[in-house]
């Protein structure tokens, strides 16, 4: 199965006390199947991942593959411990999942033969498509295109979600996703399949219309610069919470080490979202 068009990356959403709010989940995928997304990551870094358990995440795999009407699930199973990763893409394989994203790892800094090992490891656990997840300014380790071309020929290994901003091209055998927001465009431009997105909790119908209307991709794209630089003023998915929450879709707080957005940081946001007509100004 090749994975394209719009997939969000969807925010994991907390009750009051910081668990996993299983009605909340439940609603949220409704919004965004329904607002422009063709498919969902669960339990990435916009997800908060690494600060949920095993457990949590098995959960949420189970409960958005029942709401998700055969829309594409994407499970986040990556981490910087192979053993683990190979453990929970198994885990998500049973349930279900129609693909697995799988992070570069990062901290203990891998060399390229490692970088294989490690993919190598994690796609024999599967029979699932494998999307890399490139992204550099997360894990330090960064994988050339030439990298990824050896990846690609892995059995399973189906896709790259890229999240550099530089040297990006179309890599044979790997399905090309943008891993930025700001990078749509021109990933759909040079051929590339869709994204794996954030402010598609947001804007996804307008997102979508980026591939359904190439010839008004850059007028799209240049309406959605300001609100995507928005969603950037800290890391995210402080922004696109405290968006999503305005929007009257409830999807809680935040788990440390990440904290919720300042009152600066909200003013911002809320300005944004009015500038762009989602919210009416007081």
């Amino acid at each position: 199965m090749g994975l394209s068009g719009i997939i969000t990356a969807m925010v994991t959403p907390f009750d009051a006390r910081g668990r996993v709010s299983e009605e909340g989940t439940v609603a949220l995928v409704r919004h965004l199947l329904d607002n422009g997304s063709d498919g969902l990551v669960v339990a990435g870094t916009t997800g908060e991942g690494p600060t949920l358990s095993d457990e949590e995440k098995l959960r949420l795999f189970e409960l958005v593959l029942s709401e998700a009407g055969g829309a594409p699930v994407i499970a986040g199973t990556g981490s910087n411990d192979t053993a683990h990763s190979v453990h929970l893409t198994e885990q998500a394989t049973e349930l279900g999942v129609d693909g697995v994203l799988v992070v570069t790892p990062y901290y203990n800094k891998p060399n390229r033969r490692g970088i294989i090992a490690h993919f190598e490891a994690v796609a024999e656990a599967t029979d699932r498509p494998v999307v890399v997840y490139n992204i550099p300014s997360r894990c330090v380790v960064d994988i050339p295109n030439d990298l990824l071309r050896e990846l690609g020929e892995i059995p399973n290994v189906s896709a790259v979600k890229q999240a550099r901003f530089e040297d990006v091209e179309p890599i044979e055998g790997l399905d090309l996703l943008a891993g930025n927001d700001e990078m749509l465009a021109s990933v759909l431009d040079m051929g590339g399949q869709g994204g794996i997105l954030v402010a598609s909790h947001i804007v996804g119908p307008e997102m979508r219309r980026m591939i359904d209307e190439p010839e008004s991709r850059r007028e799209i794209h240049d309406s959605l610069a300001g609100l995507l630089r928005t969603m950037s003023i800290t890391t995210n998915p402080t922004p696109v919470k405290a968006a999503v929450n305005m929007l009257g879709v409830e999807v809680g707080g935040l788990r440390l080490p990440m904290v919720e957005a300042s009152e600066d940081e909200l003013f911002e946001i809320r300005a944004a979202l009015e500038r762009h007509g989602l919210l009416s100004a007081v």
